[in-house]
């Protein structure tokens, strides 16, 4: 009885600093410093939330920017893109025949959604899912890949794409790390702003 008494106090004691205080320091801190992003970096368009900075979407018209495709899995067991509460990797390695025809199927679907695209090769990122499944930005070769489709869906001039695409260009982040890219969801809310 003498050491069940402190130990209780002492898990009461660090519940209210671990599970109310210090949370709620930190969440007021967020608040005050970060409140964009700590509200979850959500975009509105005409007073309604369309998305998310950080959580990729499934855009299928071939009026927009298509992102990476997901390989997110949520508990229900059925497949859905970019569903935040299954991000996952595939987890299949360069060498599994299951990745391989995936990216192959791929591939041929963009270039069929894309008969106008630039000489060469796709860009890697959109036949090939990101680590967690839900990634929001493609490079810039992914974005100028689409651009011909878009232009000529939407009746634009494919320099006028072009430029909206590289306006939303992304530098490395502290211009050191990672790659220039692109968040699809500005991307195509710039889209729908243009005339």
């Amino acid at each position: 009885m003498k050491q069940l008494r402190p130990a209780i106090v002492m898990t009461l004691l660090f519940i209210v600093l671990t599970g109310l205080i210090y949370p709620g320091i930190v969440t007021g801190i967020a608040q005050l410093i970060f409140p964009y992003q700590a509200n979850g970096s959500l975009h509105t368009a005409n007073g309604k939330v369309v998305g998310s900075d950080l959580i990729g979407q499934y855009w299928t018209s071939p009026r927009y920017f298509h992102g990476r495709p997901s390989a997110t899995l949520p508990p229900s067991g059925t497949a859905a893109p970019y569903a935040a509460d299954g991000s996952a990797a595939s987890n299949l390695g360069p060498t599994s025949a299951t990745l391989l025809k995936s990216v192959k199927d791929r591939v041929a679907q963009l270039k069929k959604e894309n008969p106008n695209a630039p000489a060469g090769t796709v860009p890697v990122d959109l036949v090939t899912a990101s680590g967690s499944g839900l990634d929001p930005d493609i490079s810039v070769d992914g974005a100028l890949y689409q651009v011909p489709r878009i232009a000529g869906e939407r009746g634009l001039s494919v320099d006028k794409v072009h430029q909206i695409v590289m306006d939303h260009m992304q530098g490395k982040f502290l211009g050191l790390f990672g790659e220039p890219h692109i968040n699809v969801l500005d991307l195509n809310l710039a889209l729908d702003a243009a005339k």
